[in-house]
């Protein structure tokens, strides 16, 4: 592994991160080295690791301490900062090491205890306050506090190196790691983290003072020094042996499983896996907690999903505890696709699932009587599905938490075929993996995420760069909803997704054309895995009077305005059956439907189909839990009425544009944002289908009879 510390560019950091933030110069060091191991994704992955260093400071009313500043939980090291550190008196902490350190009378289980809430308390008691700044983020100190207070080094970083992991997770992995990094390093037992594990620790540093670091076996990897660089440089150093050492193994080859002779895309496998790993949210609703999924694959992710002892090595558990809140602790398997029989595949994956969710209630039960812990059980769901001749998924309750688990079993893949070269993977047992997935310590960490009503939904908007498209597109989002955008230009779709903000998947799409159409939801099933909800929206005001318009551009209006909405939902149909959870139609219509305007015919009569196609899709596809339902717009400033259209309306009607634009009952101007209310209103009616809802502030002419 390459040291990328670099004195001049330290420099610049420091003097940069003082200004900003107005923090110390040592923590500015600290989060220098906590970037550079941030980066490196075989050391932390997604808000584990932890960094910490010692210091006498000040605080807002002038009281001078000596304060433990540790990177807050759950932040991720890549992009840390010096407000994400949380200050703690380092004075009562320490006379905890007095206290432990010399009393070996406390029983195991009282260490159990105190390390739940007690532990909390003791650290909010503690924190020291530094800045207004940090006051106002109120961070949760790291459940490793302890175990840096309790060594006396000013720097320390601690990491999930996937190199020691693998030479730790093995039947003799305290002599292999020993062997490997020699007595530079102390060697400490598994110990779920808290005041145990912190104690621990401090009794090896205490044996041999010389240490540059600690093996915490089966969980991680912890280097100190007097200055950041010291620690970092000696976290570099010892992973790089580690990985030498793993390197002189080699990979052995492993045998792979019989595989079926056309392997089903993921553009099929991924809706199939996603309708079946759902929750119903009450029984006889059809309403489901669902997930996105984020698809990987490689040479590694294939040898090991491929192999013939994928279910042997998959079911041993977690390379490290700190994964286990995010993916579980085993990942579920299911069979290679066969893309001749998808329905029997479709099956056994619901099978698979079932199976899944049993042994995961039973290891529930077992465990928490065994614990004796007072905690209700989590959904039984898989977070990582492996699925062998295609690659694996993560899953998540939104794209951004469905790519970490991706990423972790991406890892795990390759590490876990590492410790099977060396030896033979093992990890911790299942009491102590169900006491970290339970710990409330740790379930915080997942706690603090907000989830919109649309959270584990895909929406689709057609012509989502401008008007109604794009308010719709980011009235769903602001509920939660992952979002697939459609238009025409790449140029306007790069403005709306940079508005939209976030993982929004962007397609050039010609609603016209089958082929584009057929690949935007290949796309979409390729990215999240499925689509739930689909605002059809695109459409064009051809005008003409109908005994004179030209055949080519009556055509040409029926197929933007009217076929491409047949298209859309045809292929949202597929999919949505192929997912078995229902589904969302949504049509913008037009209130031309049902009151045609004077040469507005080329426009109106596709549209009068349209709504007609609504209520087909109500009546063919109800029994498939798939639900249609349109929106009778009129007057909206969009592409369709634009600010010449409405300068000349309004001016031949002797108007002002204000007066004709609220020409309605309530003498209101209808927005696209109302437009786009009235579609999410319809997305979460799980009632109603074949409806057809107007939003135009009042016309008595286009009101449905």
């Amino acid at each position: 592994m390459q040291n990328l510390w670099n004195d001049a560019e330290l420099q610049r950091f420091v003097k940069e991160q003082c200004s900003l933030f107005e923090i110390q110069s040592e923590l500015a060091e600290l989060v220098y080295a906590s970037r550079l191991v941030g980066r490196e994704s075989s050391l932390v992955m997604h808000g584990g690791g932890n960094t910490s260093v010692k210091c006498e400071l000040v605080d807002m009313v002038g009281n001078r301490a000596e304060v433990l500043l540790i990177k807050a939980s759950g932040v991720d090291l890549s992009r840390v900062t010096g407000l994400d550190y949380t200050p703690l008196r380092l004075g009562p902490l320490r006379k905890l090491v007095e206290l432990f350190s010399h009393n070996n009378s406390i029983s195991e289980e009282a260490l159990r205890r105190f390390s739940t809430k007690e532990f909390k308390h003791l650290l909010l008691l503690n924190m020291f306050s530094l800045t207004d700044h940090m006051a106002e983020k109120r961070l949760t100190p790291s459940i490793e506090t302890l175990l840096h207070a309790f060594l006396p080094h000013r720097y320390i970083l601690h990491t999930h190196s996937f190199a020691l992991l693998t030479l730790s997770n093995q039947p003799d992995g305290v002599r292999l790691c020993s062997e490997t990094l020699d007595e530079s390093f102390g060697s400490v037992p598994y110990i779920k983290p808290g005041l145990g594990l912190a104690r621990s620790a401090a009794s090896v540093y205490e044996a041999n003072p010389e240490i540059k670091g600690l093996v915490l076996q089966k969980h991680g990897l912890v280097t100190f020094g007097s200055t950041a660089k010291e620690a970092y440089s000696r976290m570099i150093e010892a992973v790089s042996v580690l990985e030498e050492r793993i390197a002189v193994s080699g990979r052995k080859h492993f045998p792979s499983v019989s595989l079926p002779a056309v392997i089903a895309s993921v553009e099929v496998t991924a809706p199939v896996i996603r309708g079946a790993c759902v929750e119903e949210k009450s029984p006889g609703t059809r309403e489901y907690h669902q997930f996105i999924l984020d698809f990987r694959t490689s040479a590694d992710i294939l040898d090991y999903v491929n192999s013939a002892d994928l279910v042997r090595m998959s079911q041993k558990g977690a390379m490290t505890p700190d994964f286990i809140i995010r993916t579980k602790n085993k990942p579920l398997v299911v069979p290679a696709p066969d893309a001749r029989d998808i329905s029997g595949f479709k099956t056994v994956v619901h099978e698979a699932v079932q199976q899944y969710c049993k042994e995961y209630t039973e290891y529930f039960t077992t465990q928490q009587q065994a614990a004796g812990m007072p905690v209700t059980m989590l959904d039984p769901l898989p977070r990582v599905v492996l699925v062998p001749g295609l690659g694996l998924f993560g899953l998540g309750k939104t794209a951004a938490s469905a790519e970490v688990n991706a990423d972790i079993a991406t890892c795990t893949a390759s590490a876990i075929l590492d410790a099977e070269s060396l030896g033979t993977f093992e990890t911790i047992s299942d009491r102590e993996a169900f006491e970290i997935e339970y710990w409330d310590m740790e379930q915080a960490k997942m706690n603090k995420v907000h989830l919109g009503v649309f959270a584990g939904k895909v929406v689709m908007v057609t012509g989502a760069a401008s008007g109604i498209g794009l308010a719709t597109a980011k009235a769903f989002r602001q509920k939660g909803a992952e979002l697939v955008i459609l238009d025409l230009t790449r140029e306007s779709l790069d403005r709306a997704a940079e508005e939209l903000g976030g993982n929004v998947l962007a397609l050039t799409c010609d609603v016209t054309s089958r082929t584009d159409v057929r690949s935007a939801f290949d796309a979409a099933c390729r990215r999240f895995g499925g689509v739930d909800i689909i605002v059809s929206n695109v459409g064009a005001a051809i005008q003409g009077r109908i005994g004179e318009v030209a055949d080519d551009l009556l055509r040409k209006s029926f197929e933007l305005n009217f076929f491409s909405h047949q298209s859309i939902a045809q292929e949202a149909v597929r999919v949505m059956k192929l997912q078995g959870t229902g589904g969302v139609l949504l049509f913008n219509v037009s209130k031309q439907a049902v009151n045609p305007g004077p040469d507005f015919g080329p426009y109106g009569l596709p549209k009068a189909a349209t709504m007609f196609l609504v209520r087909q899709y109500a009546l063919d596809h109800g029994r498939d839990g798939i639900r249609a339902n349109g929106i009778n717009a009129d007057r909206i400033r969009s592409g369709l009425l634009t600010e010449e259209m409405i300068k000349a309306r309004s001016t031949a009607r002797g108007l002002s544009e204000r007066e004709y634009m609220a020409g309605n009952l309530l003498q209101l101007e209808v927005t696209a944002e109302d437009v786009a209310e009235a579609f999410v209103h319809l997305a979460l009616e799980t009632r109603t289908t074949g409806s057809i809802t107007t939003v135009d502030g009042g016309n008595i002419a286009a009101a449905l009879r």
